[in-house]
């Protein structure tokens, strides 16, 4: 029986245990967390030679929930369990079926269901039941302020250390996708040289292009501090070196920087701990970027920048005909920014 609130460590740490659950339902927004224990669960359950004939893969949108339980009944050949993993699990119509299977398991079977981008309503009696008989987990996305000690674990876990500069790079350029975090934190473990586990800020650079002095972090800093020479230092930096500039991203990380500006104005608590808490963010980034901009620019400035990088998005996109560079889009916006 497993709790609402169990985590990824413990759901992990009980199957590399061989303490392998009846069902598990695996939802939520984070894909990352579910296909690493879908896929825990089948290398603890069953051996490369025992898959052909008793790993059934279906996805949701192909299957009712009938068949699945079919599946779930049928016994293993040549081995000693079976699994049924469903992908796509939300898009299973009348999931309450799967009630009468939870009431008569078949031993033998593990049954996987992976419901990414929504979780079941947990006041309906199924998402009761799953909890009662197997692991029911939620996968979230972490916040800000959770990836830089996800990044070092990650890399300590493959034996590798890294420098502070080199996690908040790696943090800003990505931002919270963890299978493009992963990824690249992968590239990054290859590269190492032989005899050196300590991840640099020259090696990031070197193999994602970002600049440590010219990139969206140092660009949200330099506008926080309303640093004009800097801010245009940064814009130049991308007109010369156009592949390490992508709009888009850049105007995302803007918008969610001004955001969460806007947002502290609002938070309980003013200290740096406060707003840090408010805003599931560090209290460093609230001390570096965040505060400085609240003392720099007021509410109503915020909300028109805001509005602004909405516009510059927009024209990007070539609404209304706008073929402008994205060179001098940016360079237009941050003008706006600072004056």
């Amino acid at each position: 029986m497993a709790a609402r609130g169990i985590t990824y460590d413990e759901v992990l740490r009980d199957v590399k245990a061989k303490k392998i659950a009846p069902v598990y339902y695996l939802m939520g927004d984070e894909d990352y967390y579910i296909d690493r224990l879908s896929d825990a669960v089948v290398d603890a359950t069953l051996t490369p030679d025992e898959r052909d004939f008793n790993l059934d893969i279906v996805y949701g949108a192909e299957v009712d929930i009938d068949k699945v339980i079919e599946l779930a009944h049928a016994y293993p050949m040549m081995a000693e369990r079976r699994v049924v993993l469903v992908r796509e699990a939300q898009a299973i119509r009348s999931l309450e079926g799967l009630e009468s299977y939870l009431a008569h398991l078949t031993p033998s079977t593990v049954l996987i269901f992976c419901h990414k981008h929504g979780k079941l309503d947990m006041r309906k009696t199924v998402a009761k039941a799953i909890q009662q008989v197997g692991v029911l987990f939620e996968s979230k996305r972490l916040y800000d302020n959770q990836l830089p000690p996800f990044i070092s674990h990650y890399l300590s876990q493959h034996g590798a250390d890294i420098e502070p500069q080199a996690v908040q790079m790696i943090a800003g350029h990505v931002g919270s996708d963890l299978s493009r975090l992963t990824t690249e934190m992968d590239k990054l473990l290859l590269a190492l040289p032989q005899g050196n586990r300590v991840v640099s800020t020259a090696l990031v650079e070197e193999q994602t292009g970002m600049s440590k002095d010219f990139n969206d972090f140092e660009l949200q800093a330099a506008l926080a501090s309303r640093n004009i020479f800097r801010a245009n230092q940064i814009v130049k930096y991308y007109q010369g070196n156009p592949r390490s500039f992508f709009i888009t991203k850049t105007l995302s990380s803007l918008f969610t920087f001004f955001s969460d500006v806007m947002l502290s104005y609002y938070a309980p608590d003013r200290t740096d701990a406060g707003i840090a808490t408010w805003l599931g963010k560090t209290e460093w980034k609230v001390r570096q970027d965040i505060g400085p901009a609240r003392r720099n620019y007021s509410g109503v400035k915020v909300m028109q920048i805001l509005s602004e990088i909405r516009q510059t998005d927009a024209k990007s996109k070539g609404v209304g005909g706008c073929r402008t560079p994205h060179e001098e889009l940016l360079q237009d916006l941050i003008f706006f920014i600072l004056h």
